[in-house]
């Protein structure tokens, strides 16, 4: 086995390099070894070397399997430079070329050789591979292979059963981003043996992260162009090919020279204009987020979401292609809440259920030739069976074809890809399909656009955030991100030893109310029902349930339901608690939310004063607060009573509307009583106190 000290003369002879980055040295010892792995190492961290220079310092082929035509080609040149034996395989080239670099080869012509993993759907290329010296497979880019990834390529799936006809070499997996669940998918899937596991920290102390809420398009367009004014060199993500080409013509009519890129683009279109940023000839790319993995250009000031990504890996990759230099950098998000949409309309494209894929099974059914083929389009399948998203067609067909129910082949002279049956003998109705896997991911996928909103409603440190949803329990605040610099918030402050008590009890409520799984908190309650509990509310939802018998049960009756109410919004903007959206709103702890309960780390929150209710009808959401029938017509009772003494109309008093406030409400004081909708200080004077008289009791 080759020595680290080898690799540290190839480190300096080939790639000119003194001394490794931090922790590439632990990794290519690990290689070097001839362990299967797995890497986790952030954008810019040198994840190409670790496997690079152990190709290097060995005498067989090591094949680099890697998604994008365009990342391995800059990988390959940029080797080539530095006369690296090195190729590609992939679909650019003949079948009469692939030969040729496959008898290469079998000859070690090549250190390295990078492949597309479609390549590994053709027989005849696994047959050709048999006689080549294969030393080690490195999966790059490995999160590819998981559903619950943020860029899953079906044909990453078929990898582990490719290592097996292969006969088991050595496999290392490398990526930027994987989540705990995302590194045990890429282990299973891959089938590595005792694997070592490398994880790099996320953390990125030069880029400062920024989330900028807008209402309206123009708002975005003004701070892009104070954005591009101040650091001239970046790119700008949009969800769309349509927003892509609306935003660098809004950029060339400034004066600014840009690249557009998105996946509607030809190879070789997509290819040119890559390289012409790479090149420098333009410094501003506005993109899909088809651009960026691999790019090499370190000089990158800036990253810009133009609207909100649909996970926090894809934010965290694609914000991690600023400032690969180690210079600071800014990452600023524009978010406007309706911008959801379209990923919702993305999460709904890529997860077809399983009565629309049976639906496109059975359009082939009834359309192919005599040879089972047909050469319909997705927009042809898509009006016929009267689908509302078309992309949803074309992952149904990928369902069908990684079930080998049917494949896809591409028609001479044209860009249509026809179907073809492989079993038509099997109905619609008899298809196995994994309905339970299908429903699964898809509500992984929405949980992840959840997540993302959630960092940008959050109060928290923006890096820490993401790094504790990647699993580090202990990340330090950035220093530099807009709410670290207290540019979204001033008020923000670690807690007196008072309320760091009145925190601790509130959550400990809140994990009560909750289930313990092994992936984390589940909800059971609603925010008004967890109120009241701490309350001690008497009510019969509450005795019905057995509320009453927790030991947190009237624990914070003291506090208020209003202030209780407005510590359980700055809890969640803190990232304490989590409302998980459904047919149903409940709250549970997030991890932090479960350290601070436990005393095991610091945090700060923008705190409600003493007594306080909400301000305004903006602020409260009154639908999550309990509604008492009984208190309610017991208000009525009131209110008849004083109407009747004053010879005036019961309207008069209180509207009904304000006595559901006071119901869900449920102040204490008048101070509490006069920040409740339609309760001016007149008539608090003369009414307020016998409805509050009410409400202790009903409280007592």
């Amino acid at each position: 086995m080759p020595s680290l000290e080898n690799a540290r003369i190839v480190l300096k002879e080939v790639f000119g390099f003194e001394e490794f980055l931090d922790g590439q040295q632990s990794v290519i010892a690990d290689i070097l070894s001839g362990r299967d792995g797995s890497v986790v190492m952030p954008t810019g961290g040198g994840k190409s070397l670790c496997y690079q220079l152990p190709a290097l310092c060995r005498k067989g082929v090591t094949l680099v399997i890697s998604p994008l035509i365009a990342l391995m080609k800059d990988q390959v040149d940029a080797l080539q430079e530095k006369g690296v034996a090195v190729a590609l395989i992939n679909s650019t080239l003949t079948w009469a070329e692939q030969r040729e670099r496959l008898e290469g080869m079998k000859k070690a012509s090549y250190r390295l050789v990078y492949i597309a993993p479609e390549r590994f759907r053709s027989d005849a290329f696994m047959d050709a591979l048999k006689d080549v010296p294969i030393e080690m497979v490195a999966v790059d880019e490995a999160h590819c292979l998981s559903q619950w990834g943020h860029d899953f390529r079906p044909d990453y799936l078929k990898l582990g059963r490719v290592l097996e006809r292969l006969g088991r070499p050595q496999c290392v997996a490398l990526t930027a981003t994987a989540t705990p669940i995302v590194r045990e998918d890429i282990a299973a899937v891959l089938k590595l043996r005792e694997p070592f596991e490398r994880i790099s920290g996320f953390e990125r102390p030069n880029l400062s992260f920024h989330i900028t809420p807008v209402e309206k398009v123009a708002q975005k367009y003004a701070r892009l162009k104070e954005v591009l004014s101040e650091h001239k060199t970046g790119i700008v993500y949009c969800a769309t090919r349509k927003k892509v080409e609306e935003v660098a013509e809004t950029l060339h009519s400034w004066g600014m020279s840009c690249i557009a890129y998105h996946g509607g683009m030809t190879d070789q279109e997509r290819e040119r204009t890559q390289n012409t940023f790479i090149s420098k000839e333009a410094d501003i790319a506005v993109a899909t987020n088809a651009f960026g993995m691999g790019i090499d250009r370190s000089d990158v000031r800036f990253v810009v979401h133009f609207e909100i990504p649909g996970s926090i890996e894809a934010y965290y990759q694609e914000a991690g292609r600023a400032g690969r230099d180690g210079e600071a950098s800014v990452c600023e998000l524009f978010f406007n809440y309706a911008d959801t949409r379209t990923q919702e309309f993305f999460i709904e494209g890529v997860n077809p259920g399983a009565r629309l894929i049976r639906d496109v099974y059975q359009f082939f059914l009834n359309d192919v030739d005599e040879n089972y083929e047909s050469l319909r389009t997705l927009d042809e399948v898509k009006e016929s069976i009267g689908a509302k998203n078309g992309m949803s067609v074309g992952a149904a067909l990928g369902v069908l074809a990684r079930g080998r129910w049917i494949e896809r082949f591409d028609v001479s002279r044209s860009r249509i890809r026809g179907t073809r049956l492989l079993r038509p003998e099997v109905l619609a109705s008899d298809l196995i399909l994994d309905e339970q896997a299908i429903e699964l991911k898809e509500k992984r996928d929405r949980e992840k656009l959840e997540k993302m909103v959630q960092l940008c409603y959050s109060h928290t440190c923006r890096q820490q955030w993401v790094l504790e949803y990647f699993g580090e329990t202990q990340a330090p605040l950035c220093g530099s991100c807009d709410i670290c610099r207290g540019e979204q918030n001033s008020e923000r402050r670690a807690p007196t030893e008072e309320e760091d008590l009145v925190v601790r009890k509130f959550l400990s409520g809140v994990a009560r109310m909750s289930r313990r799984t092994s992936e984390g908190w589940e909800g059971i309650f609603g925010r008004g029902r967890i109120i009241q509990m701490l309350l001690g509310s008497k009510s019969q939802e509450v005795l019905r349930v057995r509320l009453h018998e927790l030991k947190t049960y009237g624990l914070l009756k003291h506090k208020g339901t209003a202030y209780l109410n407005a510590l359980a919004r700055s809890l969640g903007e803190g990232g304490l608690i989590v409302t998980q959206m459904g047919e149903y709103p409940l709250v549970t702890l997030t991890l932090r939310g479960e350290q601070v309960m436990k005393g095991q780390t610091s945090y700060a929150l923008e705190w409600p004063s003493s007594g306080q209710s909400q301000s305004s009808e903006d602020s409260v959401q009154l639908e999550d607060l309990d509604f008492d029938r009984k208190l309610f017509e017991q208000l009525k009772g009131v209110r008849d009573r004083l109407a009747k003494s004053r010879r005036v109309p019961a309207y008069v008093i209180f509207s009904n509307q304000t006595l559901e406030h006071l119901t869900r409400l449920r102040p204490q004081t008048m101070e509490q009583g006069l920040l409740v909708k339609g309760i001016g200080e007149q008539k608090a004077e003369k009414y307020l106190e016998a409805f509050l008289k009410v409400i202790r009791q009903e409280g007592n």
